[in-house]
């Protein structure tokens, strides 16, 4: 056997690959049918649809978050509350505080969700028109989405609000990039 023919990996006809150890061939059918489902959940995973969709929902869920802890140091003035809930039992008064609550939790969800969509699918896009994955990505989604956040309050502030949104997306993806000094 020539030297570079033990460099070279096998190669199987597509459907004849050896199984996992424990599979027998009358198992090759399902195997190939639970495979070519798992290619299709990464490739759903990794569409920029998904990535956005679920950056929505988790910045929702994240905003929601942080209106019901900042609802409960939220000071109010308790004459000024006795004097507009005046007559109401206190279930009454309980429902409007919750309600209150959840209005601030959906609104500050809402938002939360807004912007991190916006930016996960612009850089998802980005990432994929480059074909690459390093730190021009999260700045440029940054920029982007800044812009656009800050749009209806004139040039100059979407020109700010991209500069600050992609300084921040930077040194939030320096941070996460870094290495770990454990690693060494």
């Amino acid at each position: 056997m020539h030297p570079m023919q033990l460099l070279v990996a096998p190669l199987y006809p597509a459907g004849r690959e050896p199984l996992p150890p424990g599979l027998k061939e009358e198992d090759r059918e399902q195997f190939m049918q639970a495979k070519k489902y798992q290619q299709w959940m990464v490739m759903g995973m990794e569409s920029c649809v998904a990535k956005t969709v679920m950056a929505g929902v988790g910045g929702l869920g994240i905003g929601a978050f942080f209106s019901l802890m900042s609802a409960s140091f939220a000071y109010e003035d308790p004459y000024l509350r006795q004097q507009t809930q005046a007559g109401m039992t206190n279930t009454q008064k309980a429902r409007e505080v919750f309600k209150e609550m959840g209005r601030g939790m959906w609104r500050t969800g809402k938002g939360f969700g807004k912007v991190g969509a916006l930016f996960a699918g612009i850089e998802c896009v980005i990432e994929a028109y480059r074909a690459k994955n390093d730190m021009v990505n999260p700045v440029a989604a940054g920029f982007v989405a800044g812009g656009v956040l800050a749009r209806h309050s004139g040039p100059k502030a979407a020109f700010g609000g991209g500069l600050a949104f992609a300084a921040f997306s930077g040194a939030i993806d320096l941070f996460l990039r870094r290495e770990s000094s454990d690693d060494d």
